[in-house]
């Protein structure tokens, strides 16, 4: 385990989204929204997020290329952004700040110097569309993965390793997906393995397990299974998780059961870490 390549313009590093969009992804969480909506809802300020941090006095520099990979529908998986983004399964950065979809008008509650809440107009640009319909044709995703990954290290054998979060909420109708996975986080580039980080989405009954360091503390067979295809927590990701007040054990791996929402946002931003730490 390396994980310490300098991250910049010149060396960048690979995030790629693979994201569950089976019919069970309709079910509603306990604010109302469906797991789709708001799984969206994350990803899309995740990518923005990424974007502000990139964004200089100069422009938004290209220290990484980002992709969404979707599954659902049938047995396959495609490019998860759609329009002109959906042409290429990565890309740089600067070229989604250019190109949402559209930009919402959305509000949030600020609070003020007396710690009353007012709500406030932001602007909430869209890049990825809620779906939910099909099978979880999880196994044809992370294959899809595989393909973009592997030529994605061919083309850059020093960089900071590719980092890769599924997100699912079901148990896959395609197969075995531990193989691929397996295939998958052995791919590297001269710093280290692809990271594979996977979130279990549930409607927020039930007692989450965030970050794990044994199988045997999961109950369910599927959970075991995607512990054991997600990667051993490299270390910026323990330092952003105790930042965020996770117990992280040693052997910890990058997985979360059960996820309710703020552990949802929680994996993402420790999954993209490295993109808080760019700054050349």
């Amino acid at each position: 385990m390396s994980y310490q390549a300098e991250i910049s313009r010149t060396s960048p590093t690979a995030i790629l989204m693979v994201m569950d969009q089976s019919t069970s992804m309709n079910q509603r969480l306990n604010s109302g929204q469906s797991k789709a909506a708001f799984l969206a809802d994350v990803l899309n300020k995740t990518l923005y997020t990424i974007i502000t941090n990139c964004s200089k006095s100069d422009g938004v520099r290209d220290y990484f290329h980002v992709g969404v990979v979707a599954y659902g529908g049938g047995n396959d998986a495609g490019n998860g952004f759609q329009g002109t983004l959906g042409e290429e399964p990565l890309h740089v950065i600067s070229r989604l700040a250019e190109a949402p979809l559209r930009v919402e008008t959305r509000t949030k509650k600020v609070a003020g110097l007396n710690g009353d809440l007012t709500e406030q107009s932001i602007r909430f640009p869209i890049w990825f569309e809620p779906r939910s319909r099909g099978k979880t044709s999880m196994c044809a995703g992370l294959n899809a993965a595989v393909e973009i990954l592997d030529s994605w290290c061919a083309a850059h054998p020093t960089a900071f390793p590719p980092t890769v979060l599924h997100v699912t909420d079901g148990h896959p109708s395609d197969g075995d997906p531990e193989p691929t996975a397996d295939r998958l986080k052995s791919l590297a580039t001269n710093d280290g393995g692809c990271l594979l980080f996977n979130l279990h989405v549930d409607a927020g009954e039930g007692e989450p397990l965030i970050f794990p360091n044994d199988e045997r503390a999961i109950k369910d067979r599927f959970g075991k299974a995607l512990f054991r295809m997600s990667s051993l927590l490299p270390p910026h990701a323990v330092e952003a998780a105790a930042r965020k007040g996770y117990d992280v054990r040693p052997g910890a791996r990058g997985f979360v059961f059960n996820a309710g929402i703020e552990t949802i946002a929680d994996f993402f931003d420790i999954g993209t870490r490295p993109a808080i730490a760019a700054d050349r």
